[in-house]
């Protein structure tokens, strides 16, 4: 068990560099707007699938990013394919990961409550 599940975190951070790279230099869609990061990959045991988790700073759309991404996961796929060797390539779902904002809202609401106590 634990063999596969290094194995499987491997591959996460292969397919996680490789999606970065391929998003940032080689993706021309218009619809792919702002600073697209790729914040984690979670492939399937039977590495069928590839749930990639994107945050972006500064994008005019949210949804219509998500949606180019999505048109575009076939190109992203091919380059994958070429440049991390397995058995099969995952098929892609990219998911949007809110996380930061998430976070940083945390953080306003902390600083808000701390100048409160002052």
């Amino acid at each position: 068990m634990q063999k596969s599940s290094n194995r499987l975190g491997r591959i996460n951070e292969e397919l996680k560099k490789v999606i970065s790279q391929v998003i940032n230099y080689e993706l021309e869609n218009s619809k792919v707007t702002g600073m697209v990061s790729v914040t984690k990959v979670k492939i399937t045991p039977d590495l069928r699938y590839a749930k990639v988790y994107v945050s972006m700073l500064d994008p005019k759309d949210v949804k219509r990013t998500l949606e180019g991404l999505k048109q575009s996961a076939g190109f992203i796929r091919s380059r994958v394919a070429s440049s991390v060797n397995l058995r099969v390539t995952p098929e892609l779902v990219f998911e949007y990961d809110d996380s930061e904002e998430q976070g940083y809202r945390i953080e306003q609401i902390l600083r808000e409550i701390k100048e409160k106590k002052k």
